[in-house]
């Protein structure tokens, strides 16, 4: 496999620490409103990721957390009287159901910050102790100044950061630059320190939570959208460098935005698209394939005719692999591993940066090929075993679930009688027995 890394700006093969095994964490939404569509994509983009590298037998240990501490989760929770608790609770419900809509897998840990504090607390103090972090008035900030290799993520300068600084009212701050660790407050949830009553900062959490849950300073890969790179991701890896002198990822995968009629999608413009809208209103086939017919490093334009476009072409893949499981139970075929060739071609696009157009590419020739070989008479029932299987596994490591169908004893006898009576010219019959063959989803 290989992928795009926004550390080196390179394409380069992953090499997992551990041989054989694959550490991934994403970084996972604020939990205060339901999932928009943006918040859908690095949904899909990665678990698309940890399927390709388990085809190839990989052992992928995929964490994702959830921000359940932010000013956001508070304002909700004290607009409608209710516990910061009871929010985080609804809206983590709210993801798991896009995850499970869009057939991705749930990470296989989860971690929330509020379950994560004394670790958090903690390695706060250690960076205080080492002086990459300091304490003023209860709040405590990172000093920017102790990592001079900061920038090298987003590949800014230092000195450009410090010129394009905003001017900054906080003068408790050495330097415009340095972002807070902890908050000292009395709103909302809070929690006790060393120096204050308070909460965390956002970009201390998820180094944290990887170095809580993986058990160690550096993972395999760090994923998230391409809005995290900077500040978040930054910041993430100046901390661990401070704290731990690892950059925390060896990749950093970065997938692109989502664009709405070619307009960024922003809610101060009013175009912000629901991930469950969508789901509900066009399936999560169509939305999954949608966002995999783009490489996910380039930015996505949704629109009416994407989704149309999405429809069709999942429709004539589906219309392929039934008529193709039908005759393959009619045959009474053996079953067949997935054709070598076919799934060496698949298997060669996603380890090319996890190139899924490319992928969809191999899709619709195996598609090609299925249709010519029912055509073909004697129609070699192997060879339509083997084709029809890799369509089915390129599909699930797409995440397209496919409609199953089962044949009875009675089915097979009224297909073949439909068959005859269409041969025989009686249509009347054999419209009859279409339309049952229809309603049993056959045809």
């Amino acid at each position: 496999m290989n992928l795009y890394n926004s550390y080196t700006q390179k394409i380069e093969p992953l090499q997992p620490i551990e041989p054989g095994k694959v550490s991934m964490y994403v970084c996972g939404p604020t939990v205060y409103n339901e999932p928009h569509v943006g918040n859908a994509r690095p949904i899909v983009v990665f678990d698309t990721l940890k399927k390709a590298l388990q085809l190839q037998g990989m052992e992928v240990m995929f964490v994702s957390n959830y921000t359940d501490v932010d000013d956001k989760i508070i304002k909700t929770a004290m607009e409608q009287n209710v516990s910061e608790k009871e929010i985080t609770d609804r809206y983590i419900e709210a993801y798991n159901r896009v995850r499970k809509d869009l057939h991705a897998d749930l990470p296989d840990v989860a971690p929330r910050v509020t379950e994560t504090m004394e670790e958090i607390i903690a390695f706060i103090q250690k960076l205080i102790d080492n002086g990459a972090a300091y304490q003023v008035d209860g709040d405590v900030y990172f000093r920017v100044m102790s990592d001079p290799t900061y920038g090298e993520l987003s590949h800014q300068k230092m000195e450009d950061l410090m010129v394009g600084a905003r001017i900054d009212e906080n003068t408790k701050k050495e330097n415009p630059l340095d972002f807070t660790l902890w908050k000292k407050t009395d709103q909302g949830i809070q929690w006790d320190s060393p120096w204050s009553k308070g909460r965390p900062g956002w970009h201390t959490e998820c180094v944290v939570m990887i170095q809580d849950v993986f058990q160690k300073p550096l993972i395999d890969i760090h994923g998230g959208g391409l809005d995290l790179k900077f500040p978040h991701h930054e910041n993430e890896m100046a901390q661990c460098r401070m704290c731990s002198s690892t950059p925390l990822a060896n990749m950093w995968v970065h997938n692109g935005m989502i664009n709405i009629q070619n307009e960024k999608m922003s809610k101060s413009l009013g175009n912000v698209w629901w991930a469950k809208d969508l789901i509900r209103d066009h399936g999560g086939n169509v939305i999954r394939w949608m966002m995999i017919s783009v490489h996910y490093r380039a930015p996505l334009n949704l629109s009416a005719e994407a989704i149309e476009t999405a429809k069709k072409e999942l429709q004539k893949i589906q219309t392929a692999y039934k008529q193709a499981v039908v005759q393959l139970q009619l045959e009474n075929a053996p079953e067949m591993e997935a054709d070598p060739q076919m799934m060496q071609s698949f298997v060669d696009a996603l380890n090319d940066d996890l190139n899924t157009p490319n992928a969809i590419s191999v899709v619709y020739e195996v598609v090609k090929t299925i249709n010519q070989t029912l055509r073909s008479r004697p129609m070699p029932k192997e060879k339509l075993a083997s084709c029809t299987q890799a369509l089915k596994t390129m599909l699930s490591v797409l995440g397209i679930q496919l409609d199953e169908v089962h044949l009875s004893e009675q089915d097979k006898k009224m297909y073949r009688d439909w068959r005859q009576a269409v041969k025989e010219k009686d249509f009347e019959t054999a419209d009859a027995y279409r339309a049952t063959l229809q309603e049993k989803g056959i045809l």
